[in-house]
């Protein structure tokens, strides 16, 4: 064992290198009964003893347990209880309806915390929970609740959880009630603990499907399939040799015109200034899209105008309403960047992920700065049609604007974007990525739509030649072929429909559900192997898929959104995860 500093000074005890962490097997369910059974009966009280030693939980069947183990003996454990338990051990002594922290969304709890009473002085403790912090952040939770033991309360206020001042008696123990922001938890622990742990991974053996470490506090979006490129792109041929399917960029290429635009004049291309307003593309755009110019605004992509209008229109002290799930990007920049006080609109898996009119009329009465609707919606896929929409921006406050992100809106068919509505709405700004439907991940380009005075404020913080010389060619060339892009989405919606029939028949068990756009969703039977385990092996095989764990607690773990490639990639897909699920090597 070894002695460090954590980083306010203070001397912390460390556990030797012969420390695995892992979720809990079947094999392990008697040692954890006995641990409980030791702690929680014979020394706290708690509990009445048991002849058989043993001390069983009625959230058995629902809990996640993390265990510690030291020189292969078990050391420690600490249990996780989902929302998608549909009830929490806290039930039990308190009501939801009478503590906010027990009603928010995305919430889990920690609990029955048992550490070897001979490891105590070491940080076994802590280890597991923060091993349970990163499994909860990896799973799209947002906050978490424990009952902590009243002489225990110094470690969870260390680590960062407040009281809510609520005490709980069971048997001889009292408990506070604990609650945290995971993120905010996150960031807390790295800033303390940040040199400790990166010298603990070298050492502790992690069996968690989740990095030890976050990798930043960026939004987490997919793209592990580019890091075959290398970090200084010294293998670009690579990419012949993996399957993307973690990412939306488009399975087809550029339309002809394009790539003989930019292939033709590439030397010159990238070494001459863009025209600084992308005029000649913001003309394209009114033509194409019968709308005026100066309802349009350019942008290096979807996230360019999204940062830009965002940190322009909001502040701390702006209520902004997100779906859930919604794409991570939205999120990050309003509760990371900005710091926005942000609620969210769950959607629901029992109803098909489907945006229910009325119910999200009714919420919209509470009042926002900012809606967010990204329609079809990613990663769910699903779309609600134009006509609904409108009447819910009609009937919703003066005072809230709408953004709404019709990035995949070009795979649902004609009639259904509103670009024209927001130009004469007042509080509507429709955005629209030309890089996935268009096939221009690469270049970058994007627009959005709204009244001319939205746009103008939006131009006025846009920075000189924002979008490239390459960007801009190519989107204009994009833009002048509509018959090449309509048989190419067609074509995708034939693709989608095969892999998702391909994926289905691989066992009973898998639920497969057809997005509107590029992609297909496959969600995992319960008790067998999670998303996160399916995406890391199928990855060993050079197939790419993106776990959507992390952007909502909706998806139990268990859900992984699958891109649509091509005949031959697509293939390779199915055969990756039929080898996973049927346990070959």
């Amino acid at each position: 064992m070894t002695h460090d500093q954590d980083s306010s000074g203070t001397s912390v005890t460390v556990v030797s290198g012969e420390v695995e962490l892992r979720l809990a097997v079947e094999a392990d369910g008697e040692w954890i009964r006995r641990l409980r059974h030791e702690v929680y009966a014979r020394e706290l009280g708690q509990h009445a003893l048991q002849a058989s030693g043993q001390l069983s939980d009625g959230l058995d069947g629902s809990n996640v347990y993390i265990v510690a183990f030291r020189h292969g003996e078990p050391a420690g454990f600490i249990s996780v209880t989902p929302p998608w338990a549909g009830r929490y051990s806290v039930d039990k002594y308190l009501r939801r309806d009478e503590h906010p922290v027990l009603r928010e969304d995305g919430l889990f709890e920690l609990r029955i915390l048992a550490v070897d009473p001979r490891l105590r002085g070491e940080m076994v403790g802590k280890l597991l929970m923060y091993a349970a912090l990163r499994w909860v952040a990896a799973h799209g939770g947002r906050r978490v609740v424990a009952l902590g033991r009243v002489e225990l309360l110094s470690m969870y206020l260390e680590l960062g959880l407040a009281s809510t001042g609520a005490v709980v008696r069971s048997g001889a123990v009292e408990f506070q009630l604990m609650g945290g922001d995971v993120a905010e938890l996150a960031g807390r622990t790295l800033r303390r603990y940040g040199s400790l742990l990166r010298d603990l991974q070298r050492v502790v053996r992690w069996g968690l499907e989740v990095p030890f470490l976050p990798d930043d506090d960026a939004c987490a979006h997919g793209g592990a399939s580019v890091e075959a490129l290398g970090r200084g792109f010294e293998t670009l041929d690579a990419h012949r040799d993996v399957v993307p399917a973690d990412v939306l960029d488009a399975w087809f290429p550029p339309t002809p015109d394009a790539v003989a635009a930019l292939s033709g004049g590439l030397d010159w291309i990238a070494r001459t200034s863009p025209p600084v307003q992308a005029g000649g593309l913001i003309e394209e755009l009114a033509l194409r899209r019968g709308v005026p110019e100066d309802a349009l605004a350019v942008g290096a992509g979807s996230s360019d105008l999204i940062f830009r209008a965002f940190r322009g229109w909001l502040d701390s002290s702006s209520r902004v309403l997100l779906t859930d799930p919604c794409y991570g990007e939205y999120a990050h920049v309003v509760e990371r960047v900005v710091g926005c006080r942000v609620d969210r609109f769950p959607l629901r898996r029992e109803e098909g992920w489907r945006i229910d009119p009325e119910r999200f009329a009714r919420v919209l009465r509470e009042g926002y700065d900012l809606v967010v609707i990204v329609n079809p919606n990613n990663p769910t896929g699903v779309h609600l049609d134009a006509a609904e929409l409108r009447e819910v921006l009609k009937g919703a406050p003066s005072g809230t604007r709408f953004w709404i992100d019709e990035t995949y809106a070009g795979y649902v068919g004609a009639g259904q974007s509103l670009e024209s509505y927001a130009v004469e709405a007042d509080n509507v700004v429709v955005c629209t990525s030309l890089s996935k439907m268009y096939a221009l991940s690469g270049l970058r380009a994007a627009y959005l739509t709204a009244s001319p005075s939205i746009v103008a404020e939006v131009r006025r913080w846009t920075p000189p030649w924002a979008v490239s010389l390459p960007a801009q060619i190519a989107a204009v060339r994009a833009l002048r072929d509509p018959s090449y892009y309509a048989a190419r989405w067609a074509q995708t919606g034939v693709l989608r429909a095969e892999l998702a029939a391909a994926l289905g028949g691989i066992d009973e068990g898998l639920h497969v559900s057809e997005s509107v756009a590029n992609f297909v969703l496959l969600t995992l039977p319960q008790g067998g192997i999670g998303a996160a385990g399916l995406v890391e092996r199928c990855r060993g095989r050079g197939v790419f898929l993106r776990d959507l764990s992390p952007l909502s607690s909706a998806f139990e773990g268990r859900t992984v959104r699958i891109a649509v490639r091509d005949a031959a990639a697509n293939a390779r897909v199915v055969a990756a995860v039929a080898e996973v699920l049927r346990g070959v090597a």
